[in-house]
Formats: structure tokens, sequence, C-alpha cells
């Protein structure tokens, strides 16, 4: 199976999410804020020969277009829209295969999904594909009823123009741009951990619509806690796969399930999760700290010039040391650092379908 290098969508995309649930690994999806972070991720992929998966969050998209835009609505989709089209020039250059993606939206930020499918429309009748490969709706907040019939609504939407839509069933715990629930220590985790009566439940009305994937929630947060605050239970996926292949018999992993809150997970969770069909597993907060990391370390090396431009005491100049290239590669190259160990744990390292 060979795709040709660049942002998939529709037929290839479908191809590459089987690839992986065939194959037993998955892929990356990374949070991305700018130029820096997605150039970092498609330098990653080509040196791993993997393909992945670059998502924005609706405040990563609106620091993409600008702190300084004062419409922040308008941020946000155009953010979106400019980072796409960024990664829709480059990626084939790099050669991999991309998957364009954004990240949580509950019901407050349907809206911007929706103007986003309305820029995919556009830019599939000029180009013949999709803007953006998915989206994802998490109204895990809402009733199931009403968290499935909005999903059907927008999935109705993106199928015509061969794009993917991923749901949220449970709640991943911790907070991601506003979107999310805290944890706190000894609290009732019970809403952690999905039903796989919701989740046949889900097949059984989007199947028919078009190609989805479940974020479900077996007990996976955002960010790093502290040891012991909630468990991994990726047996829930298990259950999931089963109970939908006991009702339409069709196989062991038909559902396309995504592991959130990847970040401070045991790598034996991981690769437990992946054995019952995850091919997408989320990554941004060990990612935000290895790019702080790297930063902080280049800054710590390099003091005087980040506080003086010439030395004060021998009139050294250091321009060379705070040209900003110097510091955001180096929070870059501990960036790459990181995915580099996340693809090893995920099993994507040299399984592009980029030919």
């Amino acid at each position: 199976m060979a795709l040709k290098p660049g942002v998939v969508s529709g037929k290839e995309y479908v191809e590459l999410v089987e690839a992986c649930k065939e194959g037993g690994y998955a892929l990356a999806a990374v949070n991305c804020i700018g130029t820096d972070s997605v150039n970092a991720v498609m330098e990653a992929a080509a040196r791993n020969n993997s393909d992945v998966i670059i998502q924005f969050s609706n405040g990563g998209a609106q620091f993409y277009a600008g702190q300084g835009m004062e419409d922040g609505f308008q941020a946000k989709v155009l953010g979106a829209v400019s980072a796409a089209q960024h990664v829709h020039l480059l990626a084939e250059h790099y050669g991999i295969c991309a998957v364009l993606h954004t990240d949580h939206a509950n019901r407050k930020l349907v809206p911007w999904v929706d103007a986003l499918v309305d820029h995919s429309e556009a830019y599939y009748e000029a180009h013949g594909r999709p803007l953006y490969s998915s989206h994802m709706l998490d109204l895990s907040e809402e009733s199931i009823d009403d968290n499935l019939t909005e999903c059907a609504r927008m999935l109705e939407r993106m199928a015509k123009l061969d794009m993917s839509l991923e749901i949220e069933l449970g709640i991943t715990g911790g907070e991601e741009d506003g979107v999310g629930h805290d944890i706190e220590e000894g609290a009732d985790s019970s809403h952690l951990y999905t039903q796989p009566e919701d989740v046949l439940k889900a097949y059984d009305l989007l199947t028919p619509l078009g190609h989805f994937s479940v974020a479900a929630s077996f007990g996976n947060v955002h960010g790093v806690y502290k040891p012991g605050n909630v468990q991994l239970r990726p047996e829930i996926l298990k259950n999931s796969q089963a109970l939908v292949n006991e009702v339409h018999n069709v196989g062991e992993k038909a559902l396309n399930l995504v592991f959130h809150g990847g970040s401070g997970s045991e790598k034996d969770k991981i690769a437990e999760a992946i054995s019952y069909g995850v091919f997408k597993m989320n990554i941004d907060t060990d990612t935000q700290f290895a790019f702080a990391n790297g930063v902080g370390k280049y800054v710590e090396e390099h003091m005087k010039a980040f506080i003086h431009q010439i030395d004060p005491d021998d009139g050294t100049p250091y321009k060379k040391y705070y040209d900003p290239r110097k510091w955001l590669r180096a929070g870059e190259q501990s960036f790459v650092a990181r995915l580099d160990e996340a693809f090893k744990d995920l099993g994507s390292v040299g399984r592009t379908l980029a030919k």
C-alpha cells in the first residue's frame, strides 16, 4: 500500500487508518500553535519515516493567527485555515503523509467547526479535496442523544467533502484550551469510562453516514497528573469492539479508536490500547514541555545574551546568540526528540505509506 506524500483525506485517510489497525501501530496526533511546532512535527515524521497527524485546538488556531487580532472568533477560523494551507504546501516536500485535524470542540465551538467546513467546501471546489482531513466534536458534556444528533448533522455535511469526524463518548479528564474537566484527587471518576453500549449506539447511527472515529474514555486525562489519580483501563476499548462485532459481525477492530491524553501514559497501556484498534494518540503536554525545556536550556547556557546586546565587560556582541532563530531552533530540536520517543512507543517508525 502506497500513498502520495502530502495531506491525506477521503479514501487515502481511510487506507491510512486501516493500515494502522492492521499493522498494530498508531499515529501521533500533535497539537501545534505556529510554524515552529508544525515544521518540527514534519521534521520528526520525516526522519522517523512515520506518518503523522497535525492538529490544532481552537486556542492554537487563534494563536497561529496572532494574539493581536481583535476578533477572537475570526482569529480561530483564519488561524486554522492559514495553518492548513501551510501544511498543504510543505508536507509533500517532507515526504510524509500528514493528516490535518482540529481538536476538541464543545457546544460553544460548533460554529467554529461549521466555519471551517465552509472553508473546506470552497477548497474542495477549487482543488477536489478538503482543507482538513477531519474535525472533532467533543459533546461529551451533553446527553448521549444530543451528542450523537449533532455529530450526525456534522458528519452528513462533512462526508460530502471526503472528510472524517472524530467524536467523544465519555469524558477525558483534565482541560485543554477551555474544554475538559478538572481532576481532583479522591473524586468520583466513573464518568471517565465510556460504556460500550454508547459506542454501539454511535456506531449504529453514524456508520451509514460516513467515516468517523471514537475517542472513547478509558480513564485517560489531558496533562500529566500525580500517579494513581486515574487508572487507565484499555479493556474498555476491547469490550466496545467486542460488542459491535457481536451485534454486526464486522470483525474485531471495526471501530476506529482514539487515545486522548497520551502524555505521561504508561507505555504498556499505550501498547495495549493500540492492540484494541487505537490508530491515533494525542500528545500535547509532553511536547509543550519539551519545546520549553529546549528553549530554557539554551537561555540558561547563554544568559548574558538575553540581558545585554553587548557584553558590558569585554564588548563581545551577542547577536548570534539572541537571534530568535537560535533559541527557537533549540526548542524545535527538543520537540523533535520527544516525538522520536512517541513514534517509537506507537510503533510507527519506518511505517510511512508515502512513496
